[in-house]
């Protein structure tokens, strides 16, 4: 995938955290409340300020923790339709660079992850 950086995946984002993602962020020096929030049904997410995930940088549209980025981030734009399956997020406007391969593998690691976010928010209940 070639990604453009152009930040519309990090607008607005309901982006779903594993414990080893809090962790990996925390190491890099971020306190969670600075980016977790933790939803009624026990569900992790980070957190947006000015309608954007914190670590969103609109200055120079990167991610400020790019090489610790949650494993959602990692997988997108590959993800779950519950309607219709594994997809790629319209929403990104560099979909088409992404060969069915990449699709199908990550498309195997959205599952995975999932079931482990799935897991984790049972247990915060």
């Amino acid at each position: 995938m070639q990604c453009s950086h152009c930040g519309l995946c990090c607008t607005e984002t309901e982006m779903l955290l594993t414990k080893e993602d809090i962790k990996r962020i925390e190491k890099k020096g971020f306190h969670k409340k600075y980016f977790l929030k933790i939803d009624k049904e026990g569900y992790a997410q980070l957190k947006n300020r000015n309608g954007c995930c914190v670590f969103y940088n609109s200055e120079n549209h990167q991610c400020n923790i790019y090489n610790d980025k949650p494993s959602g981030c990692e997988v997108y734009p590959v993800i779950l339709d519950e309607d219709v399956g594994i997809i790629i997020d319209d929403l990104c406007p560099k979909q088409a660079t992404i060969h069915i391969d990449e699709k199908n593998e990550k498309g195997k690691n959205v599952i995975k992850l999932l079931k482990t976010i799935d897991e984790e928010a049972k247990t915060r209940r």
